[in-house]
């Protein structure tokens, strides 16, 4: 699947993160708090992610992932478990700023990149 933006990204994870699954519908006011964001910019983003077939929102019902959505949002998730558990245990970088700077890294990590250091951090035993 194409790269997309942070911000669509940031949207799949946190769906996710909320327990949307694509049986488990969430609602877009939990998406805005979970984000800090409008109800407004959720609805762009959800119109966005549908025309992409990543999600489901019946006219302003509650959004359910694609298996598409839920592959890409638990992608995410999961570059951004392995970072923050690379920063906190491996660097000893405080867990609020290990959290920040890999919700940053895990969107400009290429693939190969990331394998790579998959595979480093399986050898550290840090998982």
């Amino acid at each position: 699947m194409e790269k997309m933006s942070k911000s669509h990204e940031d949207y799949l994870e946190a769906i996710v993160m909320l327990g949307g699954t694509p049986k488990a519908p969430v609602r877009s006011v939990d998406v805005a708090a979970k984000l800090g964001v409008s109800k407004a910019s959720v609805n762009k983003a959800v119109n966005a992610l549908k025309e992409k077939g990543l999600l489901d929102q019946p006219y302003y019902g509650d959004i359910t992932l694609t298996p598409e959505g839920y592959e890409y949002g638990t992608a995410v998730l999961g570059r951004h478990h392995l970072l923050f558990t690379f920063l906190t245990k491996a660097l000893g970088i405080p867990e609020e700023r290990a959290d920040e700077e890999a919700c940053l890294m895990e969107h400009a990590i290429s693939d190969e990149s990331y394998e790579k250091w998959v595979a480093y951090i399986k050898a550290l035993d840090l998982e």
